[in-house]
Order: structure tokens, then sequence, then C-alpha cells
């Protein structure tokens, strides 16, 4: 096992930063974070490889800035394994590729079995790897040299990867692909704040009336505004079931909040007091949350028979077709077209069912040009035979 350190001086830093650009060919980046452990999702370790450099690990607060490091390598190929995961908190401390190389998504688009960082390592290149410490807090310091060892196999190997991915690729077909959502994810934009957060209170949905869902706003509020100053995950001071017991046990008085077994987490007792007015503000609000919220989500597709019967066959028939189409082309169903796209497409189709306006309504709703290229066509074919299906008539009772 290698002596590996991590890098915490900037001194040493900008060293690092000359090593890589002397360096050749794609540079390798991932990055750990420490998630179910702090609020933050930045990143508290950032890996990176190139060949004729070798791995370097970089602790993130305490160089700080990346600037150097993102003039060197800006306009290289990036490889990372599953982007999505990494980009926002490299993007944090000044770390953004201009095109990429996923071997998470290339596995997916190839039709692996299994697209994680390990089970692709051994599949390509018949090296195992323990991924262990993928759940690990990598705000610790020091970081074990386990966990260091593990962080530097995860770069490593990645160029080693990409280089045969790409072969199968171009083998495939599929090059052109790869190409396209790979740079669909780096101009992805970033996700909006979500409106009302405390709706996704694990249990919300068992909690009744307009005053209980205040009072389950305002403990929910409460406890963010804890952990965000604390940089300490939300469901390790009290966990979102525990704040759902508090509302629906209603107690009179704090002794009885703190008296509530249900009521537990390591700041439930310590910051009783917190709670409590918590409580009491969310019971004497003029602000009542509506119970049902408007929001542009669709219906759960199990409904669409009896809520829009057109829809759900439209829905039924692209799928299975676009499933025919997936197997033919060995990838996943929900690479050749999200979910999203075709049910939203489904439910309110262009007026004319022909190919080119179900092309530009998928072009509207964020579809890729092989996607369109692909898709419109089934999808066309069988929202006219659905439309020219008959409504199932149920028999009359005997």
């Amino acid at each position: 096992m290698a002596d590996r350190h991590v890098i915490d001086t900037r001194e040493e830093y900008l060293e690092a930063v000359d090593a890589i650009a002397a360096g050749h060919g794609p540079v390798a980046v991932d990055a750990e974070r420490a998630s179910g452990y702090r609020y933050s999702q930045r990143a508290y370790l950032i890996q990176v490889f190139r060949r004729g450099a070798g791995i370097f690990l970089f602790d993130p607060p305490a160089i700080g800035s990346f600037d150097e490091l993102q003039a060197v390598i800006r306009d290289e190929e990036w490889v990372l394994h599953a982007a999505s995961q990494d980009l926002a908190c490299l993007r944090e401390v000044g770390l953004s590729p201009t095109h990429i190389f996923d071997t998470e998504l290339g596995g997916r688009l190839l039709g692996l079995a299994r697209v994680g960082l390990g089970a692709v390592v051994e599949e390509l290149l018949g090296i195992h790897l323990a991924k262990e410490h993928s759940a690990a807090d990598w705000s610790t310091r020091p970081l074990p040299e386990s966990w260091l060892e593990y962080a530097a196999l995860d770069v490593e190997l990645l160029v080693d990867v990409r280089d045969t991915m790409d072969e199968m690729l171009v083998e495939s077909g599929k090059k052109q692909i790869a190409e396209q959502e790979f740079d669909a994810e780096v101009q992805k934009p970033e996700r909006a704040p979500r409106h009302e957060p405390w709706r996704r209170l694990s249990g919300l949905h068992s909690v009744r009336g307009a005053r209980n869902l205040a009072v389950a706003r305002s403990l929910w509020e409460a406890r963010d505004a804890l952990a965000r100053e604390l940089d300490t995950a939300p469901g390790r001071l009290v966990p979102d079931t525990s704040l759902v017991a508090a509302v629906k046990a209603e107690p009179k008085t704090s002794s009885q909040l703190a008296s509530l077994r249900a009521f537990s987490g390591r700041a439930s007792r310590t910051e009783i007091d917190r709670w409590w007015a918590a409580i009491e503000a969310g019971r004497t609000t003029t602000d009542l949350p509506v119970l049902r919220p408007q929001t542009d989500t669709l219906p759960p597709p199990r409904s669409w028979s009896e809520r829009n019967p057109e829809a759900d066959l439209r829905l039924k028939a692209a799928r299975a077709a676009l499933t025919t189409v997936a197997e033919e082309l060995g990838m996943p169903v929900e690479n050749l077209l999200t979910p999203e796209t075709l049910r939203r497409v489904a439910w309110e189709p262009p007026a004319e069912l022909d190919a080119a306006h179900i092309r530009s309504a998928l072009e509207a709703l964020g579809a890729r040009p092989w996607q369109l290229e692909i898709t419109s066509e089934p999808i066309t074919t069988a929202f006219v035979e659905a439309h020219n299906t008959p409504p199932v008539e149920e028999s009359p009772e005997s």
C-alpha cells in the first residue's frame, strides 16, 4: 500500500498543480462528501489523477480556492464516475469542467449489468475494488490511511476505465450518444431551491389539519436552522419520525414533549426549549399552510386509468414500444428517454399526433438529439394506436 497523504497547505497545493500541468491526457477527478453527517454537501476531499503526474488528495476546507487548478485543467477532458453527484461540490470550490467522460453513465449506455465504480472496474479491468468506506464521514480529521488508499483508488483506475469504455462505445455505435449525454450533464442547470422544503418531511402524509401542518413546518424550520448552524445532518439531531410523532402527540407542555418516548435524537432533550418554542409558534401562527399545494407534478401513473384514461393508454403503449427499442440498443429504457419526459408528453401530447410534433414536444422537455431521432417515431406510432384503441367497456352485471 502506498503512503498516501492529504495536501492541506497552499504551498504543496501549488506544487501539485504544477505537476498536474506537466502531466498528459485526461484528468480523473473525484470528491468525497460527508452526506448523512454534515448539513452541507461540500467536498471534504478532492482526488485528482493524471498520467505523468500521479495521484493527489486535496483538503478543500484547508486549501480554499482551486482557481489555479481550474486554470490548468479547465479545457482538458475530466473523467468522473457519476458526475451528477460531484459536479455541484466541485463547482463550489471553483472546479468546473467544459467536457467530461462519465464512466457510470457510459456503463449505462453500454448496458452493463452493474454500473457502480467497483463493478465497472472489475468487469472492464478485472481488478477488485473494496468499497467499504463509501459512506464514511469524510469531514473526519485526520483521515485514516485506509480511507486515503480507498480514495486514491477511486481515481487511479478511472482513466484506464475511460479508455476501455471509449473503445466499447465506438464499437457499439454509441460514441456520439455518449458525447451528447456527457455534454448534457455538464450543461445541466443547477437545481432551483425547493419550494416549501419542509413538505419532504418523512411521514408528513399522516399529519392531519392545517394547524398541525403549521407545527410540523415550525419544527422542521427550527431543526434546519440548528443543523445549518452546527453543520450537522438534520436527521442526526432529531429524526423525521420524531418530529412527526411530536406533532401527532400534541403535547400540552414542554415536559410532556420531553417525556414522549417517540421524540428521540441526540438533540431532542438538550434543545427541548427550542422544540417547544417551535411547537408554540406553529400553534399560534396566522400563516397556515395549504393542505394540498398547487404543483405541476403529474399524478402517479397508477391513477391515470381513472383520472385520464386516454393518457393512460398512450403511456402504456409508448412504454412498451420504448422498452423494445431499449432492448434492441442494449441500454436501460430510462436512459433511452427519462420516464418523466415520457409521462409528460403522454399526459399532454401535441394536438397533431405526428412525428414532427412529437419530436418538438420531446425537445421542449429536454430530450437530446439522439433521443429525438430514435424515440419520436415509436412514440408517435404508439400514441396513434392508443388513440384508435376503443375503450374497454365493463360487462353488465348478470
